[in-house]
């Protein structure tokens, strides 16, 4: 009964329907949306919900009554930071599985994959649809739509446990129902669903799993982008051998770092994650460590998972016996503050903390408002963050006549990376590249689309996510940003010396960079230069 009650609350009756016109009325005579609502309350009690108003609009603009407004949509979205970044992200969660990992600061919960719990937000999604990936995207795009999002270029994140240690043939499943709901229909294969998508209406533009670096091969490398995957999530948590050891992390820094060069000569975007108060670790050794990331390491992303304390990982035994210490908030807000400012222009910094539920906290920091808190102390300082996301356009309008063009040139392990981006005259990043040429002691991954090519990683442009063809003034996305960054890429690759080019195209981008040249091989996009 209180689900149905829940349901018949959030329906759109005649009813509602003439309130909604009314607040609809005053946010487009400029009344702000939370006043408009305030203004028009509901007889019984209670406000119209911005899924509602977003309803409202829908029906006004398909029946004709009223003509589409952008500017309208965009006021009523609800959380549009969500898609401030150029692309709607939706996060899935794999079965419950066995990991490889006997890591001692993981927590266990026989319900979810090894290190989730179920009352994460994302996770708690996944618990709630029974870990089914076609289930998992619908009510996600279905939540998206209900808010005023677009939902036509899609980053699917798949995270749960390690990834490549699920058994290849549910991996196959697994991906292809996650596309069969992007598609809105059912495929008879991964290929099928993978060719529908490159024209579907939800449009797969990055495809993201996590994994530990120990089990990056070449042969993993090949499976992966058949799959279709396009970034790479990886534990490194630590690059000292002597934490990783004593918190029973299983690889070592030698192995992430040859990991890292293995994911970059594919093409693949490379996210780290890194993890300070770890047992063993002090303040002063995390700020030694942090700085071996930018040394042939060189993630294209990072999140900054502080060790949390939970009562069901083995770390809690440690702490009980007095042999480990969280820190404190307050040392946490200026660790991080210290680290923030070094972080290179190339790097974006995804997270800066797990979002665990407080309650599970047993001892030190309970925030999950870290970043904010972090941002607040540089400000303090008069101190400033170099990486992407503190610097993406984000809303901001954009005269592509004003911004000027940079290469930021640096080495990884085995290749030469160019970050080749735009910036508006306020220094904000509108639009990146990434180039990778391969040095030569780069590894061989054996693949003949990638022979004597360089590679284009990532392309990259900001600004609230737009559907595809449409045009929006003031607008990054299609203002032909990429296009620009993909001929200053192919001009440099031609001076050093390359004859061929790959991208590592996703699915949904393929008839983009058909558009630009670019043909399909085996397993990328390729274009003779």
């Amino acid at each position: 009964m209180d689900k149905q009650l829940w349901l018949a609350n959030r329906q759109l009756t005649p009813d509602k329907m003439e309130y909604a016109r009314a607040v609809l009325e005053d946010v487009r005579n400029g009344t702000d949306v939370f006043q408009a609502v305030r203004r028009h309350p509901l007889p019984g009690g209670g406000y119209l919900s911005k899924s509602m108003l977003v309803a409202a609009y829908r029906a006004l603009t398909e029946n004709g009554e009223w003509p589409a407004d952008d500017d309208l949509l965009a006021r009523l979205r609800m959380k549009p930071v969500r898609t401030l970044s150029g692309v709607t992200t939706v996060t899935v969660l794999t079965k419950p599985y066995p990991c490889p990992g006997k890591c001692i600061f993981c927590p266990t919960d026989v319900r979810m994959p090894k290190s989730y719990l179920p009352d994460e937000p994302g996770a708690a999604r996944a618990f709630q649809n029974d870990f089914d990936p076609y289930r998992q995207v619908q009510t996600r795009l279905d939540s998206y739509r209900a808010n005023g999002h677009p939902t036509d270029k899609i980053e699917l994140l798949i995270l749960g446990g390690t990834w490549s240690a699920y058994r290849r043939d549910y991996q196959e499943w697994f991906v292809q129902r996650c596309f069969d709901a992007m598609n809105g229909f059912d495929s008879p294969s991964l290929v099928e669903a993978q060719r529908a998508n490159e024209t579907a209406a939800c449009r797969n533009v990055g495809l993201v799993i996590e994994t530990r670096p120990d089990e990056i091969t070449p042969r993993e490398i090949a499976w992966l982008r058949y799959l279709g995957v396009t970034k790479v999530q990886m534990g490194a948590q630590s690059l000292d051998d002597r934490i990783l050891e004593i918190n029973q992390r299983g690889h070592t820094a030698a192995q992430t770092l040859k990991a890292t060069a293995l994911l970059r000569a594919a093409g693949f975007k490379v996210v780290l994650h890194w993890m300070p108060n770890l047992l063993g670790a002090t303040l002063e050794s995390d700020r030694q460590d942090f700085q071996r990331l930018w040394q042939g390491y060189c993630p294209d992303e990072i999140k900054i998972y502080p060790c949390q304390l939970l009562e069901n990982a083995d770390l809690y035994a440690y702490w009980q016996r007095g042999e480990y210490h969280p820190y404190t908030t307050e040392e946490l807000i200026h660790l991080i503050a210290d680290l923030k400012p070094s972080i290179p222009p190339y790097c974006r910094v995804n997270r800066v903390i797990r979002d665990i539920p407080s309650t599970h906290v047993v001892e030190g920091n309970r925030r999950t408002s870290l970043r904010q808190d972090v941002l607040a102390e540089l400000q303090r300082r008069g101190q400033s963050c170099g990486c992407i996301r503190c610097h993406e356009v984000r809303g901001e309008k954009v005269d592509p006549q004003t911004l000027t063009f940079e290469d930021y040139t640096y080495t990884a392990a085995e290749a030469e990376e160019h970050f080749l981006h735009y910036r508006t005259p306020n220094r904000k990043i509108a639009g990146y590249l990434r180039l990778s040429l391969p040095l030569l002691g780069a590894p061989d991954i054996g693949l003949a689309d990638l022979r004597e090519a360089a590679l284009i990683r990532e392309v990259h442009v900001y600004g609230q996510s737009l559907p595809v063809g449409m045009d929006q003034e003031g607008a990054a996305q299609h203002s032909g940003l990429g296009t620009r960054l993909i001929g200053a890429a192919e001009e440099i690759a031609r001076q050093r010396g390359f004859t061929r080019m790959a991208v590592i195209a996703a699915i949904g981008t393929r008839g983009y960079y058909r558009q630009r040249g670019f043909e399909m091989g085996e397993l990328y996009m390729v274009k003779d230069l």
